[in-house]
Parts: structure tokens; C-alpha cells; sequence
């Protein structure tokens, strides 16, 4: 199972992700959607799985959760938007790790990227950094892997360019 994951896109979905996810079986979207425009054209473009973000208004939250918990290809993740720094997490995201116990986190709200083991909670921290223009990222990123019977694989790091400037 092929998955695109992004973040942050605070309103701005950049059209090289239909080029770039087009051999993806799903996005995820890890929060700060910013625009219902944004999460509509990802819903027709592929199976999406999101989370809302601190930025998402009352539209967004209508339409995604605050926090997903899934399993796929006996791989069991979680996505929320708000996470803390790999293994410092807040109190109510440590509180659902421990109890659903995913072999993989992701976030987004920080703008940096990071793939990360945690040792502490055996799971991989997937950030894949944010996408849009907005923010004090420097470069625009996304991630790009693999689910493939319990293992996490083939793991890319897109880079789309500065942020304020589109790539043609």
C-alpha cells in the first residue's frame, strides 16, 4: 500500500501533488488543512485519511476528526495534528499512544520534518513538514512510503521547493 502523506497545507495544495501521489493508493493529511477547497480536491483525487488542525475551522472539524486510529497492511497508526516532539509528547496524545500502542505516529504543526524511531515507545514519528506557503519553513516537504504487511517501507522525502514560490 502505497501512501502520500502531507501537512500543513494552510489553504495552498500545491498541483504537483497529483503527480507526485498519483501512483499512492491514499493521502494522509496531517492537519492545518486551511481550506475546505483543499480537503474537497484530495477527497476526489484519492481515499483520503485527515486530521483537522489548530488553523481548520468549524468546517474542517465538521468533516475530519481531531485524531485517527487505524490499522492497514498490519500496520497500526495514528495521525493527529498537534503531537509534541518525538517521544515528548503532550499529556492527552502520550495518554492515546499508551493506549492504542501505534508502530506508527504522525504529526504535523511543528513545519519540520522528521522521521524518527522512538526507542522509548517502539513507533516510528513520521512529520512530514508542511507543504503550503505559510509558516517559517524554508523548503516545502511531503514524504512518500510504503505499508507492506506490518512494516513501514521505501520511505521518501519530497521537497517541493522555497516556500512563497512554486515550482513549474
Amino acid at each position: 500500500m502505497k501512501i502520500g502523506l502531507l501537512s500543513d497545507t494552510h489553504g495552498y495544495l500545491d498541483q504537483e501533488f497529483f503527480s507526485l501521489f498519483a501512483s499512492c493508493d491514499e493521502v494522509w493529511h496531517a492537519g492545518d488543512i486551511g481550506s475546505m477547497e483543499v480537503l474537497e480536491a484530495l477527497e476526489q483525487f484519492k481515499p483520503l485519511r485527515a486530521v483537522y488542525g489548530n488553523i481548520d475551522d468549524h468546517r474542517i472539524r465538521l468533516a475530519v476528526p481531531e485524531d485517527q486510529c487505524f490499522s492497514l497492511e498490519d500496520v497500526k497508526v495514528y495521525i493527529t495534528h498537534i503531537a509534541g516532539k518525538p517521544g515528548s509528547y503532550n499529556q492527552r496524545v502520550r495518554s492515546i499512544i499508551e493506549k492504542e500502542l501505534p508502530q506508527v505516529v504522525i504529526c504535523g504543526h511543528s513545519h519540520i520534518l522528521r522521521v524518527v524511531y522512538v526507542n522509548r515507545f517502539k513507533h516510528l514519528y513520521l512529520n512530514p513538514g508542511a507543504c503550503g506557503h505559510h509558516g517559517f519553513h524554508a523548503i516545502r516537504t511531503a514524504l512518500r512510503f510504503e505499508l507492506n504487511h506490518g512494516k513501514v517501507e521505501a520511505m521518501e522525502v519530497i521537497e517541493l521547493g522555497r516556500r512563497g514560490i512554486t515550482r513549474r
